[in-house]
């Protein structure tokens, strides 16, 4: 198995173990797999996605609302989606 698809099934274990937990944080819309963001730029680091509505700062947020950010080890990145509906 190459690196890369060894560091994919490492990235779907995490999300498996996290997402119940991570889903139940406020602001969090959703939880996948994907390539960290910084300034605004898509990274080729392969990370945990956690999406949420709004960003903001760990202060003003209570303690079990803050997102890590590793979770065993493997690097988690929270990007602002907005608020998500369904189409009607």
């Amino acid at each position: 198995m190459s690196d890369q698809a060894e560091l994919f099934e490492r990235a779907k274990q995490v999300k498996a173990a996290y997402q119940e937990m991570l889903l139940q944080k406020a602001n969090v819309v959703g939880v996948g797999i994907g390539f960290a963001q910084r300034n605004r730029e898509t990274t080729d680091q392969l990370c945990l996605v956690v999406m949420v509505s709004r960003k903001l700062p760990s202060e003003a947020l209570s303690p079990e609302d803050v997102i890590p950010r590793e979770l065993d080890g493997f690097p988690v990145d929270v990007q602002q989606m907005g608020e998500l509906r369904a189409m009607e």
